[in-house]
């Protein structure tokens, strides 16, 4: 079982897929905790990949078609929203 805690932003560091079968238990802000399937948790990840990526105007695989104009990656997350609930 991987553990994880939700920070004060209400986000969980996550910069790639679990495995479907594993167990993940996110402990909340306000001392709650659950316990998502990797299945679950990478749906949620999917998720906010793709608001992210239409916020910043990317394409689906995450490239922008504009100039670059820095050398870090911007087309990554590695903090996804969470909150008590999302399990069920």
């Amino acid at each position: 079982m991987i553990h994880l805690q939700q920070d004060a932003h209400g986000f969980i560091r996550m910069n790639r897929h679990f495995p479907g079968k594993t167990l993940i238990s996110i402990t909340f802000t306000d001392g709650s905790s659950e316990v998502f399937s990797g299945d679950q948790i990478n749906v949620i990840y999917d998720e906010a990949v793709a608001v992210f990526r239409a916020r910043n105007h990317l394409d689906a695989k995450g490239f922008s078609r504009d100039p670059a104009k820095t050398v870090h990656p911007k087309s990554k997350i590695e903090f996804v929203p969470v909150h008590a609930g999302m399990a069920t």
